[in-house]
């Protein structure tokens, strides 16, 4: 037996021989928590979870075991996947080519490419493949990301399982049923009280090895790699009870489930509160314009101030120039004698918005387009729609009033989901919500929209340059002005 094969021997059948390769092969000293499970993955149990926290290295750790599998097992096949396919392709998959690139041995044995890392030797029976699944594929076609996938050494690595669909497990379940040597592995951030990892957590936990990853800066065995500033800053900002805590610094799972973003209930209440004048003529005056993009979609006009809503303006079939012309005369109407002008926010997502902008600007108003996909202010979100959402979310859940003509808001409002992604909040697609509503929610996009920018009071001005906004206020620093208080009902007209 060669010196290599030695090694590799031992690397595969001692207690500690994944630790080992880890030091040895990859050049690197794994964490505390990385040896626990590193020693749990080569135990008797096949199935093996890391349920983390935000930032401890979870992605690493897979690698490490993908690397140790391929290595030790003669014609070994391997699968690894994700929530989609450029989380794998960003996240574990990178992860595999860095330790490659830190291993003489591993680039000399292996060759990775974007989709397949294969034995140089025997490439066609010893290999790790990159599987995903297309946005709108169904729950059949989900499980045939893993289908037909069989060897006497056979390893599937699934990472941010706290959002994967139940069906990619339920084919991965099926491999164990065969072969010498075959082991399940996964690991996520805990968002969803459902899913492959709450089950394997909680329901099935007695048939996995279970890892779970903190970053509580009060607990001596928390993962060193997330900052205990960071983790302290997150407790004091938003309370230890928040699940944004729960889950990304302490690696819990929410007490009740984050899929929900409004209940029922809550809009309806929305819809029953009446309002002081002096509750909300403070604040800056805002229209969200929502244009319509298909046939059966609507263009909305939708005005808030502080707390208060408006009823919204609901345009069909009407052209770009007709839905500037009645933001302007809306626009004129709002802003009312005070002559506070009403900043305007429009969906420019795809463009879909840019002729009303133009319209505007030629009008001398100074429309801000948003982009759906762009940057969060609140680095929290992973885009701007989700923090558009959300922070509409709080705003019905803290005082907000929804005007009660219009109760088709109720299920615009709870029909959408939302999850985390790498630890950050984000919004389920436009395209999902639409089938299962029925139909596009075209008005709470549009009130949606008067969340892009930051609480403000009225007569701050706001004006975008270029693609940049840029305003004359700190909300962090400056303190809304009160006006006369108004004897007047916000639900009696629309603008």
């Amino acid at each position: 037996m060669t010196k290599a094969a030695s090694a590799m021997r031992y690397y595969r059948e001692a207690p500690d021989g994944a630790v080992r390769f880890v030091r040895e092969v990859l050049h690197a000293e794994p964490d505390d928590w990385h040896i626990e499970s590193l020693i749990a993955y080569q135990s008797k149990k096949p199935r093996t979870v890391m349920k983390a926290c935000k930032g401890p290295g979870k992605t690493a750790g897979l690698a490490f075991m993908g690397w140790h599998f391929l290595s030790c097992f003669p014609d070994s096949n391997a699968a690894a996947t994700s929530i989609s396919k450029d989380n794998l392709q960003d996240g574990l998959w990178k992860e595999m080519a860095k330790w490659q690139a830190k291993s003489p041995f591993l680039q000399q044995t292996f060759q990775w490419t974007k989709t397949r890392i294969v034995s140089k030797e025997r490439p066609a029976h010893w290999w790790m493949s990159a599987r995903t699944w297309a946005k709108s594929a169904d729950a059949q076609q989900q499980a045939n990301t893993l289908a037909g996938l069989h060897a006497d050494y056979m390893l599937f690595l699934l990472d941010e399982t706290g959002a994967i669909p139940e069906a990619i497990m339920a084919t991965a379940e099926a491999v164990l049923a065969s072969g010498k040597t075959c082991r399940i592995v996964q690991a996520g951030n805990p968002t969803n009280l459902e899913g492959p990892l709450y089950r394997a957590c909680t329901m099935d936990r007695a048939l996995w090895n279970v890892i779970e990853v903190t970053g509580d800066p009060d607990d001596p065995k928390r993962s060193k790699r997330v900052s205990q500033e960071w983790a302290r800053q997150q407790i004091e900002k938003y309370g230890r009870d928040s699940p944004w805590v729960q889950v990304n610094v302490f690696g819990n799972f929410p007490a009740s489930s984050l899929n929900t973003l409004l209940g029922p209930e809550e809009v309806m209440a929305a819809m029953k509160r009446h309002l002081r004048p002096d509750e909300f003529n403070w604040a800056q005056k805002r229209i969200g314009v929502d244009v319509a993009r298909f046939g059966d979609d609507r263009t909305v006009i939708f005005a808030r101030q502080g707390l208060a809503s408006f009823d919204p303006i609901v345009m069909n079939g009407v052209r770009t120039t007709a839905i500037a012309a009645r933001v302007a005369n809306g626009a004129v109407k709002f802003q009312g004698s005070d002559r506070d002008q009403p900043v305007i926010l429009v969906d420019d997502t795809g463009h879909w918005g840019h002729g009303v902008i133009d319209n505007l600007h030629a009008a001398g108003y100074s429309p801000i387009g948003l982009q759906y996909h762009g940057p969060a202010i609140d680095p929290r979100y992973r885009n701007k729609r989700a923090e558009m959402w959300i922070q509409m979310a709080e705003w019905v859940k803290g005082g907000g009033a929804l005007s009660p003509n219009f109760p088709e808001l109720v299920g615009e409002l709870t029909t959408p989901t939302y999850t985390f992604v790498n630890g950050k909040f984000m919004l389920e697609p436009k395209e999902q919500v639409k089938e299962r509503l029925g139909r596009s929610p075209d008005l709470a996009d549009a009130l949606a929209n008067t969340f892009a920018l930051p609480e403000m009071p009225g007569g701050v001005k706001v004006r975008q340059q270029s693609t940049r906004q840029s305003m004359d206020f700190d909300p962090y620093e400056d303190l809304p002005r009160q006006t006369a208080i108004k004897d007047w009902d916000p639900y009696r007209d629309t603008i």
